[in-house]
């Protein structure tokens, strides 16, 4: 597959460069290095947090932890006045 990529103009010829000197392409060089980075474990986040998983994942510590002393505020139909209407200048 093609694609478009955007260097910075020293890394790009840092690549090229290297490239030469073993004899490859630049393509097999990226993609080398791409294979690399993929089969590592994924780095983690600044604190020790991991940055893989699903949104759920990353934010199960958090969830319930904010109580706002309502019920169920889709079900009360005060809380749903004007819900899913567009505003005159968003027409």
């Amino acid at each position: 597959m093609k694609t478009t990529v955007e260097l910075p103009d020293e890394l790009y010829r840092r690549a090229k460069v290297e490239a030469a000197l073993r004899g490859r392409k630049l393509k097999d060089l990226i993609a080398e290095g791409l294979r690399r980075v993929l089969e590592q474990p994924a780095p983690e986040a600044e604190g020790g947090e991991k940055t893989e998983g699903s949104a759920w994942d990353l934010m199960a510590d958090g969830c319930g932890i904010v109580h706002s002393g309502k019920g169920a505020l889709a079900t009360d139909p005060r809380h749903l006045e004007d819900f899913g209407e567009t505003s005159k200048g968003d027409r």
